[in-house]
């Protein structure tokens, strides 16, 4: 016999009597000293770590976020990418309230949103909402505090860096056909304000904890009530089963879970409406005459490279989007602002909301850079170099922050 035809037999051998010895009995694995084989079943069995990723949003990809908290994920400024649309697993989520159960999407086309200040109000089911009209729109979805991290002065709240933005596109009806079909908007109505339906805890005034947005009318032709996000219906994570959505405007203000919309003469009298949101010197307490945040102004970030990288030739990735205004260009700077160099916009024009991907081609000798990227609106407003210092450390666009130190070797 070969040792070759030796061995194999050997091995089969080996493998049925493990098999004989394993369908055995427990005295049987304890009269051969096989009981050492527990544990290690038991390692082979073991569960994997647990996700940090809370239930409501365990389908994110774990790998390109930051979990902040149970309410607040951050998409990793690395996985923001070079494409228009951000991947809804990629998705930065900010969530005022703990997001409702998931009972609230089990029958999606129930879904009713009351319709107020218009002159025949109605409440409407997601199913007829449909029936009504149909648009999609690519817009920048951001939080107001995107770039908190950078103030010195420590102010409270989610200490967000670049990653709570992202560029997505919402489906839905435009609340503009949806008021044209109940009559139009009631003379002497300023605002739209819209609430949301998470439940909220027993024993506390309403009024001091409940999701409920004012915003100027000026918004009601951009405005929709959506029920699909990047072409799949919108996700329990993000507002589903409709959210009413206000491109150009900060995410505070796209209301999840909307059970009604209001058009209203004044403002919300709810707290983050009447305090909340509110731009405010460092060490003021919030109050309704202080500017709310509502449009988004100009902004850009670079996201490639970001720490390192070999000299020679290299190219600068990053994003820029105008706020409610169109983008106009985008300038790149390695050297901390000094001097400026034109970048290439990047990949399809899908509107005035959208952010647009940018890039420059440089060769870079080794030594260390400051890379900084600022941007131009339709409207000739340039993203400013220095933050606007506030209490709450809210719509910070400076391009100096937002750049990154690069090593070149």
């Amino acid at each position: 016999m070969s040792t070759s035809k030796k061995n194999t037999d050997n091995t089969t051998q080996t493998r049925l009597s493990r098999r004989s010895l394993l369908v055995g009995s427990t005295s049987a694995l304890a009269s051969v000293g096989l009981m050492g084989l527990a544990p290690l079943s038991r390692a082979a069995t073991a569960e994997a770590p647990k996700s940090a990723l809370p239930d409501y949003a365990n389908w994110k990809d774990e790998s390109a976020v930051i979990v902040h908290s149970a309410n607040t994920l951050e998409t990793r400024r690395g996985a923001i990418g070079s494409g228009v649309v951000t991947p809804s697993k990629h998705l930065y989520v900010r969530n005022n309230l703990p997001a409702p159960g998931a009972e609230i999407v089990a029958d999606r086309d129930a879904w009713e949103v009351r319709i107020e200040g218009v002159n025949n109000p109605a409440t409407l089911t997601l199913a007829e909402l449909k029936e009504i009209g149909i648009e999609s729109v690519t817009a920048v979805l951001q939080c107001s505090g995107n770039g908190r991290q950078f103030f010195t002065h420590g102010p409270g709240g989610t200490q967000w860096g670049t990653g709570a933005a992202g560029c997505v596109v919402w489906t839905g009806v435009p609340l503009r056909d949806v008021v044209a079909q109940l009559g139009g908007v009631k003379e002497g109505m300023e605002y739209i304000t819209g609430t949301g339906g998470e439940a909220l805890p027993a024993g506390l005034d309403p009024k001091t904890i409940m999701v409920e947005r004012s915003i100027p009318t000026r918004a009601l032709d951009q405005a929709i009530l959506a029920w699909e996000l990047n072409d799949e219906a919108l996700p329990l994570t993000h507002g589903g089963p409709l959210r009413l959505v206000i491109p150009g405007y900060y995410g505070v203000n796209n209301v999840k879970y909307v059970k009604q919309v209001a058009f209203t003469e004044s403002q919300t009298d709810a707290k983050i409406q009447a305090s909340g949101y509110r731009i405010r010197d460092v060490g003021v307490k919030g109050a309704p005459d202080q500017p709310s945040m509502w449009e988004m102004p100009v902004k850009s970030w670079v996201t490639a490279p970001l720490e390192k990288t070999r000299q020679g030739h290299s190219r600068i990735h990053g994003v820029a989007f105008g706020g409610n205004n169109p983008l106009d260009k985008v300038e790149v700077s390695v050297d901390g602002g000094k001097t400026w160099l034109d970048a290439q916009l990047l990949g399809p024009d899908m509107g005035r909301f959208a952010w647009r991907p940018f890039a420059l081609s440089v060769d870079l000798a080794p030594g260390e850079y400051r890379i900084v990227s600022r941007a131009t609106d339709a409207q000739g407003n340039i993203q400013p170099q220095n933050r606007t210092e506030n209490e709450r450390g809210y719509g910070n666009t400076s391009w100096s922050d937002h750049g990154v130190t690069l090593t070149v070797s």
